[in-house]
């Protein structure tokens, strides 16, 4: 380890993100219990055309509309359609939300310990880049649960921000130290860390846009097809200006740094075609009215985009962002 490198801080920052996995395991337990055992949502109504003068098409959304909180539906009843629901599973939900905060202040700290270790801004490689994307990811769960009722994500979200903390671990980590000069830059606390944040929005809206695809017809304890694209609608819509300032300012550090805002670097090229994705998606809603499984697989391409892009060219494309110093 680098003699400049605050070995205590960075070593308290690999147990934090250790601790974090484990919190947000059992998180994801807790969410599971309240998911599995919760009661089953009736089962949306077909769309279907009113006559004319009789106003526009009606959605299931707004025949039948699914109360989130509580299992309850707005015509019919939820317990009809799967039973009592156990009070523990409540108390489960209810500790798995506050496992989840506890799991993200552990991943916060685990984050300003790194920082502290090295001085510098703590997302100079991959293993940085991807812990700081599972925060974000959680942050974004945190913050849609405080303000409308999506605990259902929680089992998800907290899953899959496990398992990248896990392969961060097991397949990214390197020992804290300096960076390359190119990322001793203010523009790495304007540029990354809006990419970070849009990206954990992303995640959420992909996650919402599976359990589209994977809801089937009938009485469920997930949502209606209608609220999960909701979900996934409007994070995307929040993180979608974000990622675009993310690669605007990636293109003025590119000037600042290479000489050129744009050289077609494959790190650059994929950022472009993610936005591209995103906005194709944004625009079929908006002026094609594309709704369903037709925006979801559009949305869902875009969010491969954006994981290959984070991943996926660090890893297998070569060029000037191939600083990740992935082992």
């Amino acid at each position: 380890m680098p003699t400049d490198v605050n070995s205590g801080l960075a070593t308290l920052s690999d147990q934090l993100i250790l601790a974090t996995v484990l919190l947000y395991v059992l998180a994801m337990i807790g969410y599971a219990l309240d998911l599995g055992f919760g009661r089953a949502r009736a089962a949306e109504p077909a769309r279907e055309l009113v006559p004319a003068g009789g106003g526009a098409v009606a959605e299931a959304g707004e025949v039948t509309t699914t109360d989130a909180r509580t299992g309850g539906a707005g015509t019919g009843s939820a317990a009809g359609a799967g039973g009592t629901r156990p009070a523990w599973a409540a108390r489960a939900g209810t500790l798995a939300v506050a496992l989840s905060c506890v799991g993200w202040a552990a991943n916060l700290g685990a984050i300003v310990t790194r920082g502290f270790a090295v001085g510098r801004w703590p997302w100079g490689n991959m293993y940085e880049f991807v812990v700081a994307i599972c925060f974000a990811a959680v942050t974004a769960f945190l913050v849609m649960q405080a303000r409308q009722p999506v605990r259902f994500l929680g089992a998800f979200v907290s899953v899959a921000a496990a398992l990248g903390l896990g392969f961060a671990v097991r397949y990214l980590h390197v020992q804290a130290g300096p960076v390359v000069p190119a990322l001793n830059s203010y523009w790495i606390a304007i540029h990354v860390t809006a990419a970070i944040f849009a990206s954990g929005l992303f995640i959420v809206a992909g996650v919402s846009g599976i359990l589209f695809l994977g809801r089937k017809d009938g009485p469920s304890r997930l949502p209606g097809r209608d609220d999960l694209e909701r979900v996934a609608h409007r994070a995307i819509v929040i993180a979608f200006p974000i990622w675009t300032f993310a690669v605007i300012a990636g293109a003025l550090w590119a000037d600042k740094a290479w000489g050129r805002y744009w050289g077609w670097d494959p790190k650059e090229v994929w950022a472009f075609i993610t936005w591209i994705a995103y906005a194709a998606y944004l625009h079929a809603r908006a002026t094609a009215g594309w709704r369903g499984r037709a925006a979801v697989i559009v949305q869902l391409i875009a969010f491969g985009c954006l994981l290959f892009n984070l991943v996926g060219v660090n890893i297998f494309l070569s060029g000037l962002h191939s600083y990740a110093q992935v082992p």
